[in-house]
């Protein structure tokens, strides 16, 4: 059995299954587009085996999520681990580069719903409007937002809140100071 790294989450496995299963991928499916064995990739699923860093970026492009997601959460305290999640613990997902940080919330994917901390920093926006297969709740903290969901546009300040339902949507913080967003996602996408 290959070195486990520690700074991999105890979790990996379990976030992968998710996120497959999520995407609508059998064991087969997934195994054969990554060019593996069902078998191999149960036992990935499992925390029984690790992937090598090639994989894991197969795994990322075939899923559609950023190969941060697998690395960097910090040392979880004894007892805690898929409980508590730490201010300095969370998991970066997501890519800096449209303006936008993004940190899981949730303890792992393994819940039905993920809770996402975004911030949007000034002058970012997503223009082209993006779909996604889920239910999103957000809740702006602080900030300014604008955000057009099914061709409808709106302005959220903090303590508004917002739903989207699988409809195309895009966002802008044109305002001067970043937009701190709390989304509640179903099922998982991270």
């Amino acid at each position: 059995m290959p070195h486990r790294d520690t700074n991999r989450p105890k979790s990996l496995g379990s976030d992968l299954r998710t996120l497959r299963k999520a995407r609508g991928l059998t064991l087969a499916a997934m195994a054969d587009r990554l060019g593996r064995s069902v078998g191999w990739l149960s036992q990935v699923e499992r925390d029984l085996s690790v992937p090598g860093i090639a994989d894991l970026r197969q795994i990322a492009s075939i899923l559609e999520v950023p190969l941060s997601l697998f690395f960097g959460r910090a040392a979880v305290v004894d007892g805690e681990d898929g409980i508590v999640v730490r201010a300095g613990a969370r998991r970066p997902i997501g890519s800096a580069e449209a303006g936008l940080v993004e940190e899981l919330l949730s303890p792992d994917l393994t819940d039905a719903f993920e809770v996402v901390h975004s911030t949007f920093r000034p002058g970012a926006s997503l223009s082209r409007g993006v779909a996604r297969p889920t239910q999103e709740v957000g809740y702006l903290v602080s900030g300014r937002l604008e955000i057009t969901i099914g061709g409808r546009s709106f302005i959220v300040g903090p303590g508004d809140s917002f739903r989207i339902r699988g409809e195309p949507y895009s966002w802008a913080n044109p305002y001067e100071e970043p937009a701190v967003v709390i989304w509640v996602i179903a099922p998982p996408v991270y």
